[in-house]
C-alpha cells in the first residue's frame, strides 16, 4: 500500500518571550492512502501542530512533510479540516455553510453541481431536511455533522479531524463515531484524527500513534486490522480492553508516570 502522507524527521519550535519552545523533535510518521490514523498523546505535546504542518498552514523548522509524493510547502486545497468548534456562519443556512469551500477552492464545483454535492453529503450524515436551517437551530451534534460535510464537500484527499467530537456528550459522540465509518465507506479519503479519547482512537483508527511528551516524537504505533466496520459492542471485547491497556500504559510513559515496560495482556 502506498503512503499518502510521510512526515520525516520533523522538528518545530514556537518563539516565546522566554525563548524557543520545542514542540516536535524528530517526528516520524507515515499514513497509507485510504488509512485512518488516530493520534493521541499528552496535552500540549504538539498534536495540533502536526495537523497544521500536514495542511501546509505552517512549515517545520527542520524535516519534511510529504503529501502524494510532493513536499508540502504551502496550504493544500486537497486537505479538509474539521475542528472541535464547528465554526459555522450564523448568517448562512446549513446548505450554504457546507458549500462555502467550493466558493474558495480554485476549480471547485459551482452552481447546481455544488448544491447537489452539498445536499448529498448532508443526506449521508442524516441532515436531509435541515438544509435551510441556521446553525443556531441545530443541536451540537448536528452542527458537527454539518462541519464534517463542509470539510468533505470539495472531495479532499486528506481529512484532518482536530478533536471534532470532544465537546459532545457521550451518546452523541458515539453516534458520530458510527457516522464516520458510514461516511468513510462512501467517501474515499485519508484521515488524521487528533483525540484524547482512547476508545475513540481504537474505534475509528486503523492506526493509532502515541506521541511522547513535548517535544514530541513518535513513541508507539498500534495497527488495527479491520475486515468490516466495527460496532460499539466491539469496544467491550477482550481485544479492545487489551488495546486500551497498552495505549494507557504508553500515555503514562509519555507523561513520565510509568516505567517503559509493556503491560500484561488481558485474558
Amino acid at each position: 500500500m502506498t503512503h499518502l502522507i510521510d512526515i520525516k524527521g520533523v522538528r518545530h519550535a514556537y518563539d516565546t518571550a522566554s525563548g524557543p519552545l520545542p514542540v516536535l523533535d524528530g517526528l516520524e510518521l507515515s499514513v497509507d492512502e485510504g488509512g485512518f490514523c488516530a493520534v493521541v498523546g499528552p496535552s500540549g505535546c504538539g498534536k495540533s501542530t502536526l495537523t497544521r504542518l500536514v495542511a501546509g498552514l505552517m512549515r517545520p523548522d527542520h524535516g519534511e512533510v510529504w503529501l502524494h509524493g510532493q513536499q508540502v510547502k504551502s496550504p493544500r486545497a486537497t486537505v479538509g479540516m474539521a475542528f472541535q468548534n464547528p465554526v459555522l456562519l450564523e448568517w448562512r443556512t446549513i446548505l450554504k455553510n457546507v458549500m462555502l469551500p467550493l466558493e474558495i477552492v480554485p476549480g471547485g464545483l459551482r452552481g447546481k453541481a455544488a448544491e447537489e454535492r452539498a445536499r448529498y453529503l448532508l443526506a449521508l450524515v442524516g441532515l436531509d431536511g435541515f438544509e435551510e436551517k441556521r446553525p443556531s437551530e441545530l443541536s451540537g451534534g448536528m452542527r458537527q455533522r454539518a462541519s464534517l460535510c463542509r470539510a468533505l464537500v470539495h472531495k479532499p484527499d486528506v481529512l484532518i479531524l482536530d478533536e471534532p467530537f470532544g465537546a459532545l456528550d457521550a451518546f452523541t459522540r458515539e453516534d458520530l463515531w458510527q457516522t464516520m465509518h458510514e461516511v468513510k465507506a462512501q467517501e474515499p479519503f485519508t484521515a488524521i484524527l487528533i483525540t484524547h479519547d482512547l476508545r475513540e482512537a481504537i474505534f475509528l483508527g486503523d492506526q493509532v500513534v502515541v506521541l511522547s511528551g513535548r517535544p514530541a516524537r513518535t513513541q508507539h504505533v498500534m495497527t488495527i486490522a479491520r475486515q468490516t466496520a466495527p460496532s460499539l459492542d466491539d469496544l467491550y471485547t477482550p481485544e479492545a480492553a487489551e488495546r486500551l491497556n497498552i495505549l494507557r500504559h504508553e500515555i503514562e510513559i509519555a507523561q513520565g508516570r510509568a516505567p517503559q515496560t509493556a503491560p500484561e495482556a488481558t485474558a
